[in-house]
């Protein structure tokens, strides 16, 4: 199984990063991680939509021949960082690439409640643009207290691990069912 992986901060040491490179160790037994680099990306314009730049184009192929989506999002000022905002616009537009992709939303946050706010953002974007994500009740994986849970780039809190070992057999499990449609 193919995965992409889209991370919404683009800062150097990453929480976000650090859980999808987790994630992409962590489950190799079950998919490949490809990793987007959306920093890349120049801002959606609709002017360009139709015939986008060399860059978009790749990551739009990038995204349409992946099986599923991870997308781990910062929280920033109660929602998603602008750069994930922009990235999924051009998902969403002319051949609409990420319509009736499997998404799985993360995100992880130095605060107290990860990344709750963002979260409800972006599964409110993601619907809107006909992507599919499991039911959030029992399948939502916000990390707080960043700080305390990750070292040396990886996700060490033993609670927080066989959760997400539950929520990522769940959705490879969803990926499936999906693909069988």
């Amino acid at each position: 199984m193919k995965v992409v992986a889209i991370v919404g901060s683009l800062r150097k040491d990453s929480f976000n990063m650090q859980l999808v490179k987790t994630i992409e160790m962590r489950y190799s037994h079950f998919f490949e991680v490809e990793i987007a680099d959306i920093g890349n990306l120049p801002f959606f314009n609709e002017d360009e939509e139709k015939a986008p730049p060399e860059v978009v184009r790749k990551y739009k192929k990038m995204i349409a021949e992946a099986d599923a989506v991870l997308i781990s999002t910062p929280e920033f000022n109660w929602s998603i960082s602008g750069v994930l905002k922009s990235a999924l616009e051009w998902l969403s537009r002319v051949d609409k690439v990420i319509a009736g992709k499997p998404v799985l939303p993360m995100g992880v946050s130095q605060g107290a409640l990860g990344t709750v706010r963002a979260q409800l953002h972006l599964r409110q974007i993601l619907s809107s643009i006909q992507a599919i994500t499991m039911p959030p009740a029992g399948n939502e994986i916000f990390i707080g207290s960043a700080g305390q849970k990750f070292q040396d780039g990886q996700l060490i809190d033993e609670a927080t691990l066989k959760f997400l070992d539950l929520v990522v057999d769940k959705f490879v499990t969803f990926v499936k069912e999906q693909d069988m449609k």
